[in-house]
C-alpha cells in the first residue's frame, strides 16, 4: 500500500492515541530524534565509511533506521501543526527553482569523485 505523508501524519498519530498513550513534548521528540539520526549515522559510517561493524551490529537495518526518523520527524509535525505534504511541496519548489541551474554547472558533480558509484 502507498503511502502520502498526509496519510502517515494520521498513521502515526492515531497510533500515538492508541499504543503511544501521548505525545512526548517536542523537546523530548527532538532529542529522540537526533538520537535515532546518530545511529543512521553510525551505520552509513560503518558501511559506507571507513568504520568497521563491531559484533553486536551486524543486524543493523538501514531501512528501519531511516523510518524510525521519519516517524519522529512526523510526530513533531503532528505536534507543532505542519502539514508536511504542503511543506515538502513548497521545500520542493524552493529547491528548483533556486538551484535550477547550480547543480548542472558544477565541474565537482560531473564526476563520481568521493561516491562509491
Amino acid at each position: 500500500m502507498d503511502y502520502t505523508l498526509e496519510q502517515c501524519q494520521k498513521l502515526v498519530d492515531d497510533w500515538i492515541q492508541t499504543i503511544g498513550v501521548r505525545y512526548f513534548s517536542e523537546l523530548t521528540n527532538t532529542a529522540i530524534l537526533m538520537e535515532e539520526v546518530g545511529e543512521l549515522a553510525r551505520i552509513m559510517a560503518r558501511q559506507y565509511g571507513e568504520q568497521s561493524f563491531k559484533k553486536n551490529e551486524k543486524d543493523l537495518d538501514l531501512g528501519e533506521e531511516m523510518a524510525d526518523i521519519l516517524f519522529v520527524l512526523i510526530c513533531l509535525a503532528n505536534q507543532t501543526g505542519i502539514d508536511l505534504e504542503t511543506a515538502f511541496k513548497k521545500s520542493m519548489e524552493k529547491k528548483t527553482h533556486r538551484d535550477k541551474e547550480r547543480h548542472t554547472g558544477n565541474p565537482k558533480l560531473l564526476t563520481n569523485a568521493g561516491t562509491n558509484t
